[in-house]
């Protein structure tokens, strides 16, 4: 199904089309300006524009198609104006796929003692030099705008995910008004910034409300009364709060969202996640674990997570995991990986890094396969029951 939005060169740059579904869990092509995203889809992050420790052409023989970058550190390093400069974030570092560019919400919010928040934006300094920055509705627009994603994301206030009633309301509704300053200011720049890197961008806005379903589910009317949106993000998940009450509240979201549009889980990435999401009626993911767990040694497998630096893969023949395709799985040991961890070999490092964002990236184009094939449901309880076979070892 397409989506009809508010220009009709917005239709033809940005398209859903919902092509199975498995119970909640959905499957479905999601069409930007530089290429069309295969749903379920995890997304690697590349932060500062890059992927820790990975080339472009990894990700492309790994098969990601959509990966995302950050405007709060951007902004700082290089700066936007200078991203801008050099054609965009797509020229920049040499990806020709889609990207998604996070507001820097979180990035702001979490400098506890490093900012203040007033209705009109937020004051921060930097966590590199100390030097004063403000970020406001129509100021994050402008960033996004310069760096060129295919998708930008509003910018939201963001609470730790226990947070009270009260507190998670003030955020949410704080949101659903500074979305409305966004939404302004992006249909401006789509009017009067036609050179921009990416011409034709598209604006999701950010359901909040803690873990609070009342508020989850007014964050979701609010929304969906002010605009025809082409897709929505759903934050304040994975910040502190119980699994069990990140998975009721998107038992909530999927049932308060419109179904044809895509829905981006923002900052959740541990397997067991991802499917537990798609089944939630998620259908696009990020985070930060894959490359930092293996930079840390910790890498997954279908049996759960484990850590390299274990005395037990001294001797170890064995791949990363027996079931997985990646570089690192189809040539080195389990013996070899140790070592290069032991002695302290950047290698080591970047094919840890490559297996756990292949690993995940395989895993939804499995998880797609079994929407399509109308078996999601029995295929994701036996995945959730062998990962969970055995105790955790990080």
């Amino acid at each position: 199904m397409g989506m009809q939005c508010a220009s009709s060169d917005h239709v033809t740059a940005f398209l859903f089309h919902l092509t199975h579904q498995s119970g909640a869990a959905r499957a479905g092509h999601f069409v930007t300006p530089h290429g069309v995203v295969e749903t379920p889809q995890f997304m690697p992050v590349g932060t500062l524009a890059s992927v820790k420790t990975l080339d472009p052409d990894d990700l492309h023989r790994l098969g990601a198609t959509m990966i995302l970058a950050n405007a709060y550190h951007l902004h700082l390093r290089p700066t936007d104006d200078t991203v801008r400069a050099m054609g965009g974030l797509h020229r920049f570092m040499a990806w020709n796929k889609p990207i998604l560019t996070d507001s820097g919400g979180f990035q702001v919010f979490s400098l506890e003692g490093l900012r203040t928040i007033a209705e009109d934006g937020v004051e921060f300094k930097s966590h590199l030099d100390g030097s004063l920055h403000q970020f406001t509705p129509e100021s994050v627009m402008r960033i996004e705008r310069n760096l060129g994603a295919d998708v930008i994301m509003q910018f939201d206030h963001v609470v730790p995910g226990q947070s009270a009633e009260p507190l998670a309301r003030e955020a949410m509704e704080r949101s659903i008004r500074w979305l409305a300053r966004c939404q302004s200011e992006f249909e401006r720049l789509q009017r009067d910034d036609p050179d921009a890197p990416t011409p034709n961008q598209a604006l999701f806005p950010i359901v909040q409300g803690g873990i609070h379903a009342a508020l989850r589910r007014a964050s979701c009317e609010a929304i969906h009364q002010s605009g025809d949106w082409i897709g929505f993000g759903i934050g304040g998940l994975s910040v502190g709060e119980a699994k069990p009450d990140m998975y009721a509240m998107l038992d909530v979201v999927n049932a308060a969202l419109p179904t044809d549009r895509p829905r981006y889980l923002m900052g959740v990435g541990f397997p067991e996640d991802l499917v537990e999401g798609v089944a939630r009626g998620v259908d696009v993911f990020d985070c930060v674990a894959p490359t930092r767990m293996g930079r840390t040694g910790a890498f997954f497998t279908t049996t759960g997570r484990r850590n390299i630096k274990n005395s037990t893969f001294r001797l170890d023949p064995a791949p990363l995991d027996d079931a997985c395709t990646c570089v690192a799985c189809s040539r080195f040991s389990r013996a070899y990986l140790r070592h290069l961890f032991v002695t302290e070999e950047l290698l080591g490092l970047r094919l840890l890094s490559l297996h756990n964002v292949h690993f995940l990236v395989a895993l939804m184009r499995d998880a797609r396969a079994a929407v399509q094939g109308g078996s999601f449901e029995g295929w994701s309880r036996d995945w959730l029951a062998r990962y969970h076979s055995r105790l955790t070892t990080t």
